[in-house]
């Protein structure tokens, strides 16, 4: 995170944005550059009826309301103390009436329509040592929601013709597009995100379509800051509408 962010994530219990702000202390996982990422990045136009998976302190949910003015959002969290204060920033938003929090496990969540969009920052950390704070271990390990499970609740929740937008550590992306692909969820654009230029992309931001992609992969390339540590021009545009 750059230093501004940083006094949000490492100082303070909240974080403010142009429209809203993020009251995350209460949250394992607090608002951090993947996050905003990806709430900035998904292509929203089309959608109606929205879900974030795992939305934390709600801040995907917040950001996709105020991208998709005419969506419906609903955030599940399976964690009691973060669902609640999701609810609670949603609640103070501008977008208060278009969202809605609900405390539960994706694997058993289950809505009357089928969702346009799908939104995850998902649990990604697979290491064996796990992050020395137990709430934020169980918020990133995958041993709480695997990859798989994550997938199969997608393509279950998933409307047709549908788009899944996710964020993950480069790393993990092949093995996740080939279990996408055993669910019928095919990768249509890709973002390659690097902290600077010239080094090797750290984080993915992926699309998947159901079924048949309209059209052949995109693949796009991220630079997040410049050599003196200020955000890039690209990020700063990508960002414009979130960030103070």
């Amino acid at each position: 995170l750059h230093q501004h962010e940083a006094r949000g994530v490492m100082g303070s219990p909240s974080f403010r944005f142009k429209q809203f702000e993020i009251w995350h202390d209460r949250c394992a996982q607090k608002v951090g550059t993947d996050g905003v990422l990806l709430g900035a990045w998904a292509d929203l136009k089309q959608s109606k009826h929205i879900l974030d998976v795992g939305t934390g302190s709600g801040l995907i949910a917040l950001m996709a309301a105020q991208r998709a003015s005419e969506a419906e959002v609903v955030g599940i969290e399976i964690d009691p103390d973060a669902a609640r204060q999701a609810s609670e920033n949603a609640q103070r938003s501008p977008f208060s009436e278009r969202i809605t929090i609900t405390q539960s496990d994706v694997r058993d969540f289950h809505s009357p329509l089928a969702f346009d969009c799908i939104l995850s920052n998902p649990p990604f950390f697979t290491e064996e040592t796990r992050p020395p704070v137990s709430e934020r271990a169980i918020a990133r390990n995958t041993a709480t929601l695997t990859f798989v499970e994550l997938i199969a609740a997608v393509g279950r929740l998933l409307a047709d013709e549908g788009c899944f937008h996710v964020v993950l550590p480069s790393s993990a992306v092949p093995g996740f597009v080939a279990l996408c692909l055993d669910c019928n969820l095919r990768l249509e654009r890709q973002c390659l995100v690097s902290t600077v230029a010239g080094k090797a992309p750290k984080r993915s931001l992926l699309t998947f379509v159901s079924g048949i992609p309209s059209s052949p992969l995109l693949v796009e390339q991220l630079v997040l800051q410049t050599p003196d540590g200020r955000r890039t021009e690209a990020y700063q545009r990508l960002a414009s509408s979130f960030y103070l």
